[in-house]
């Protein structure tokens, strides 16, 4: 599975949707697959599993977008935190006595089959050390001010803007806040130019001065995507 690939921020937006009344399973599920291809829970059909879970009580979905050294939403064990890590991704379904931590990885079978492949985990307990949409926005703002001032010292090419994001990149469901949906997109937006900078035409100081600007940017990046899918979970009075 692509790292970059959006199939878990989707699943924790519009399951949250689903498991609030916003939108109905079908639609959920549907939206995940746009994403990323038929999508399995180990050999179980998506729109099963989230069934099946439901009926054990299932209340919400948490995301965790970890990088090396940054376990960004994830709380253990070890053997799952290091499928995440890899990964770059994951969604942890909180249960009443348990959670369960799902791992995404490219499912193809044959020559033209492409979806997605959920492994599942014991996950550990809820994080509730990460930053509010409000936060997050703030955060985003700040880093990218900085890597704004860092990169205009770097000479060279620089990176692509793009006019567009990838289908459903930056879109969470219906219920969600306004400030959510507007971070959500510039999150995404950023991720998009982090992706497209490269090294051609810089030294290797200008290469270390972007790297280091690129490296707070995309974490930053990360928090604003994990708190715009967790903000449906905010008490309503602190939504903008």
């Amino acid at each position: 599975m692509h790292p970059e690939s959006p199939v878990c921020r989707v699943l924790v937006a519009w399951g949250n949707a689903w498991l609030a009344g916003h939108v109905g399973l079908d639609e959920a599920a549907d939206r995940v697959e746009s994403a990323g291809g038929p999508t399995v829970v180990g050999e179980v059909p998506l729109r099963e599993h989230l069934a099946v879970l439901r009926g054990d009580g299932l209340s919400e979905f948490r995301l965790a977008l970890p990088a090396p050294g940054d376990p960004l939403g994830l709380s253990g064990p070890p053997e799952f935190n290091a499928a995440a890590v890899e990964a770059r991704q994951a969604v942890i379904a909180v249960l009443p006595e348990r959670r369960l931590g799902l791992v995404p990885s490219s499912d193809r079978r044959g020559s033209s089959y492409v979806g997605v492949r959920m492994s599942v985990y014991e996950a550990g307990p809820v994080r509730h050390d990460l930053p509010s949409v409000a936060e997050a926005e703030r955060e985003l703002s700040g880093a990218l001010r900085a890597a704004t001032e860092a990169l205009a010292s770097v000479d060279g090419p620089a990176p692509g803007r793009p006019d567009r994001l990838g289908a459903g990149e930056g879109e969470l469901a219906p219920g969600y806040p306004a400030r959510a949906h507007r971070v959500a997109a510039l999150a995404a937006r950023l991720g998009t130019v982090l992706r497209l900078a490269g090294d051609r035409g810089l030294t290797s100081g200008q290469v270390a001065v972007r790297d280091a600007a690129l490296r707070e940017l995309d974490r930053a990046v990360r928090r604003a995507l994990v708190a715009s899918c967790h903000a449906i979970l905010e008490p309503s009075p602190d939504r903008p």
